[in-house]
């Protein structure tokens, strides 16, 4: 990023009382978060478990629970980066509209990002969620049991215990899809962070707000699918850790 660049961010930002973060995974690797979909993620290592194979067979559900452990450590022992402590300094200079994350690693509310601002459309990893009886409760106890028996946890209900994230082929909550939609239709600057932009419906957000002309910022390291959109703003290319904080302490300095 030239001076030229930092400076329109900055002037973007800085003019904004309204603005809607949207990030991805590409905020969350500074913090030991691994990558799902890049050169050597998650997803090709493993298969992903579809939501109606883990609600129709226990080794569906064992192979979820075995993913979920391999990685939990890591999510555990995660801590927020200069990204997410950006975020929460905005937010405290009241120019945070709404932060809309694809994540589900716990870092904005780690951070300290108020509940009433975020939507995390693809679920958490910091609770777990009955599919019966939608009860949601700490993970830590049900990791540990899976580890010592090998054996997917249950709720007290009879229900199939899973990590409260969106599995594929599970629906999104509606009530963070109009959430989302409702922040898009508010926002006067749209700033995406870490994102490809490439899953869906979670990256029809910012465009909803393009569409009706407001500033749009992308940051994030590599190409994204809306690089090519007529309604962006600004596209910086780059470590978001790079970017991002310091044009945050330009503009609250």
């Amino acid at each position: 990023m030239n001076e030229c660049e930092h400076e329109q961010l900055c002037t973007l930002m800085g003019g904004s009382g309204k603005i809607l973060i949207f990030t991805g995974a590409g905020i969350s690797t500074n913090s030991g978060i691994p990558d799902f979909r890049g050169p050597g993620g998650v997803w090709t290592r493993r298969n992903p478990v579809f939501y109606q194979d883990f609600m129709r067979s226990g080794k569906a559900r064992v192979e979820h629970w075995e993913y979920k452990l391999e990685v939990w450590d890591d999510f555990k022992n995660a801590v927020p980066n200069a990204v997410h402590q950006g975020i929460v300094k905005l937010e405290k200079a009241g120019k945070i509209h709404k932060v809309i994350t694809q994540n589900i690693d716990g870092l904005h509310q780690k951070a300290g990002t108020s509940c009433g601002l975020l939507v995390e459309l693809h679920g958490t990893n910091a609770e777990v969620e009955c599919q019966k009886c939608l009860l949601r409760t700490e993970p830590e106890v049900h990791f540990e049991y899976f580890r010592s028996t090998g054996k997917p946890p249950l709720c007290r209900c009879g229900g199939f215990l899973k990590p409260a994230t969106i599995s594929f082929g599970q629906n999104l909550h509606p009530e963070d899809i109009q959430g989302a939609g409702n922040a898009a239709g508010q926002a006067d600057l749209v700033i995406a962070l870490g994102s490809s932009l490439s899953v869906y419906p979670a990256a029809t957000i910012p465009l909803l707000a393009t569409r009706r002309g407001v500033p749009y910022i992308i940051i994030n390291r590599g190409e994204t699918e809306h690089d090519g959109d007529s309604t962006v703003t600004l596209r910086l290319k780059g470590d978001v850790s790079d970017i991002f904080p310091p044009a945050v302490e330009s503009i609250l300095s």
